[in-house]
């Protein structure tokens, strides 16, 4: 189980994550929302270690995450993958060498350099590919695919790093709607599949209502909301989201979110 307890991160004089604590079990699908700027990135950021925590807690069973360092800390950040708005795949490289950045926690640095991969990394890479439906683009280079291509080889990358948590900022936030489903789907597939669990900065209710076991909703820095993606009515949106709430809803207003037809929840 992952615990944060009493969590903030402070920049200067603002605060950008404030007192956060909650639970999520291991498999459970969790997506963080909230408006930009309300502290959705940093606490995913915190989370992996790749922003250092002000004051508070971040535990993982019985291992703290926030007295890690050296060694110890480039494990869990193996532990706990990333997966990034901008994808951040290297372009002159073809899809299967891309994957394969995943094991480089795994590879002695000589092999990874002069990409002399294990033929089991090679099958691993391969099968997360064949998993995610793009085993065909293996030897393409990833400049080359579209942006819910990327973003599926980036899926895969955290997926041959053997996580226990997969983190993903945004993972849709620069996708047209079709590929934003095929990468949401590509996310529900392996927390389904291989029961990781995956927390999920999103933007738009409609897929996090969609996709998630649960919604944690932050304002300010603080978690507002917490709960199952069924008591996210309106007015809850409306308290988290301000004036941008018709837009994340991607509707006209209605009376309650449980009272939407079934075609557009689908």
């Amino acid at each position: 189980m992952l615990v944060l307890n009493d969590v903030t991160k402070s920049f200067g004089g603002s605060v950008a994550v404030s007192g956060v604590s909650m639970k999520v079990p291991s498999g459970q699908f969790v997506g963080v929302i909230g408006r930009s700027g309300a502290g959705k990135s940093t606490t995913l950021r915190l989370i992996n270690r790749l922003t250092e925590p002000t004051k508070g807690r971040i535990g993982f069973g019985d291992l703290d995450v926030t007295a890690l360092s050296g060694p110890a800390l480039r494990d869990w950040r193996r532990r706990c993958a990333m997966i990034f708005q901008q994808f951040n795949l290297i372009g002159r490289l073809d899809v299967l060498d891309n994957v394969l950045m995943g094991r480089l926690t795994h590879t002695p640095g000589w092999r990874s350099a002069a990409k002399m991969w294990r033929r089991d990394d090679r099958a691993m890479a391969l099968a997360a590919l064949e998993q995610l439906g793009i085993a065909g683009l293996a030897a393409q280079r990833a400049d080359n695919l579209s942006g819910g291509q990327q973003q599926r080889v980036a899926i895969c990358r955290a997926l041959v790093q053997e996580p226990d948590i997969v983190l993903a900022d945004e993972p849709v936030a620069s996708l047209d709607p079709r590929n934003a489903k095929i990468v949401m789907d590509a996310l529900q597939r392996i927390n389904r599949h291989f029961g990781l669990t995956v927390l999920c900065n999103l933007h738009s209710l409609d897929l996090a209502r969609t996709y998630c076991d649960r919604l944690v909703g932050m304002a300010g820095g603080r978690v507002v909301f917490d709960d199952l993606p069924s008591a996210l009515t309106e007015s809850v949106a409306r308290e988290l989201y301000g004036l941008e709430a018709n837009e994340v809803m991607g509707r006209e207003p209605a009376a309650d979110f449980a009272e939407w037809p079934a075609a557009l929840t689908a």
